[in-house]
């Protein structure tokens, strides 16, 4: 009596790549890529060819070569005799500067005006509605120009603060200064011990958020509510507030002072930077709006009739219950209202504010000659901050997701 055996399993075969399921997604992907990369080696060849015939080789020595332009709105060190490159590091912060101030306030704007359009107040309700279809239906690039005017038009000149006349009320206690040509604020002052003062101040924010993440961890082991906000607040804010006094007050302030017919002294913002900051937050804000109030219409009301069956305010339902299953519909929109708005900051040559498209798409191509190289480094800068942007938040919406039991 013979024993049945299963036969003997082949080996691997070539044709299983592409008729095997487990391996033709794989074959199809790595054939796409192979072709997409040698075509993307062929144009940027065929390119050098023609660059170098045209006596114009392709390379990025020009980035080494004196700037010889000025930038108006500098974050770092920078003057005309520095070179290209270090122009480009200026315009790139330019605009991280309006990409992280525009992304922050079109995010408290968009979720206020979001929630607000719910509200049971019909006055309110019409204005938030009226305020969405007015921006979003209106090129940014107008609300830019519009702000822009704006300032410049009806803000008073330097020179009119002078004297205890009408037009020295835009100047706030004597140390901020609005003008049509920027706003002026008091800028920090370091002194000896100033920095044990700012590790202090950044140990307290990391001991926040650690603070909030046990508040919220025992709050749902025990259902005790701490008032998070002022005790939060207070971390941040009496440690570094105590060693400033016992330093003796390392960090002082330099106020903006009228010399001449211009401010002297503080920090000084352009109105071009303002204008455009505004404009891409007030606009963005009008669509971040509209992903928060789907994301509220996407819970069902029966979640928001069983918080207040258990006597939760409407603030604490909607701080507790709505918004953190809403999460999962507003964020995947918003990282693309903040891609869009990172990228529309480029509209920021029509109001002379210098980004990277200004400085290094604009004067320093204009001034090397050097077309192909600019536009292959300001593709690539665009491409890192949009790349950097979709991972952050895609690891936290990663962090908020329901997680099922």
């Amino acid at each position: 009596m013979s024993a049945i055996t299963d036969p003997p399993k082949g080996g691997f075969q070539l044709s299983q790549l592409i008729y095997d399921t487990r391996y033709r997604s794989m074959t199809i992907q790595i054939v796409a890529l192979v072709l997409f990369l040698v075509g993307v080696g062929w144009l940027l060849n065929n390119a050098a060819q023609n660059l170098a015939a045209l006596g114009k080789p392709l390379g990025f020595g020009f980035l080494g070569e004196a700037a010889g332009y000025d930038i108006n709105q500098k974050l770092i060190e920078y003057n005309n005799q520095m070179s290209h490159g270090r122009a480009a590091l200026v315009g790139v912060m330019n605009t991280l500067l309006v990409a992280v101030l525009g992304c922050a306030l079109a995010t408290v704007l968009g979720v206020t005006i979001g929630v607000l359009r719910l509200s049971n107040n019909w006055i309110v309700a019409r204005i938030m509605t009226f305020y969405i279809e007015a921006l979003r239906n209106v090129p940014v690039l107008l609300w830019i120009v519009l702000l822009m005017a704006i300032f410049i038009e009806s803000f008073p000149q330097p020179k009119d603060f002078r004297g205890d006349d009408a037009v020295a009320t835009l100047k706030i206690f004597e140390s901020v200064a609005f003008t049509n040509r920027g706003f002026y604020i008091p800028k920090p002052d370091m002194f000896a011990g100033s920095m044990f003062v700012v590790f202090v101040f950044l140990a307290s924010i990391v001991g926040m958020f650690f603070f909030r993440s046990w508040s919220r961890k025992r709050q749902e082991a025990t259902g005790e509510i701490l008032p998070n906000f002022w005790i939060s607040l207070g971390i941040l804010i009496i440690p570094a507030l105590l060693v400033y006094f016992v330093l003796g007050r390392p960090i002082g302030l330099e106020y903006p002072e009228l010399k001449g017919f211009n401010f002297k002294g503080g920090i000084y913002m352009r109105n071009s930077l303002i204008a455009l900051t505004l404009a891409l937050a007030l606009y963005t804000a009008a669509f971040i709006a509209e992903n928060v109030r789907a994301g509220i219409m996407a819970i069902s009301k029966g979640q928001s009739e069983a918080a207040f069956a258990l006597g939760l305010r409407p603030s604490r339902t909607m701080n507790l219950v709505i918004l953190p299953q809403a999460l999962r519909v507003i964020i995947p929109p918003l990282i693309s209202q903040y891609l869009n708005l990172t990228k529309n900051s480029s509209l920021a040559i029509a109001v002379g504010y210098m980004d990277v498209t200004g400085t290094l798409g604009g004067i320093t191509l204009n001034q090397t000659g050097r077309e192909m190289e600019c536009l292959l480094i300001l593709m690539a800068i665009y491409l890192a901050i949009s790349l950097t942007i979709s991972t952050v938040m895609n690891w936290y919406n990663e962090s908020v997701k329901l997680r099922e039991r």
